[in-house]
């Protein structure tokens, strides 16, 4: 009968690739998260208690930031400019909505002429705010 003991191999689990791996995949969900919306115009938004959010299938963002300077689908536009832009939009897209993101140190006023516009143009406006938490 053999009784000497056995010696067991050692186990080792090297982590270094595993380690390169997880940086890269972190890397690449960092960039991708960054590149989702690459020319976002900044605002704090109003708040509302509601939280309900509206979304609709052929929609044109306005946006209108804290120093009174307009933008229609993030691309700068004069207040002269505006309704004319908005005219091209609703030719390609007649029953189309508008989704108005005004800062919240933007006056009422400033709101209303987008309002005014789509009166004019007979179009459906929607204000985007942010829910209160």
């Amino acid at each position: 009968m053999n009784l000497r003991k056995r010696t067991k191999g050692s186990v080792e689990v090297h982590t270094s690739a595993l380690n390169d791996i997880m940086f890269f995949l972190m890397l690449f969900f960092l960039l991708a998260s960054a590149v989702v919306n690459p020319t976002v115009v900044k605002l704090l938004l109003p708040q509302s208690s509601s939280g309900q959010q509206s979304t609709a299938k052929k929609a044109v963002t306005v946006t209108i930031d804290e120093n009174l300077k307009y933008f229609v689908e993030k691309k700068p536009v004069s207040i002269e400019e505006l309704q004319p832009v908005l005219e091209g939009y609703q030719k390609l897209a007649p029953d189309m909505t508008i989704l108005l993101y005004v800062s919240r140190n933007v006056t009422y006023q400033d709101g209303f002429v987008v309002n005014d516009i789509a009166n004019k143009l007979k179009l459906k406006l929607v204000v985007a705010v942010e829910p209160k938490k």
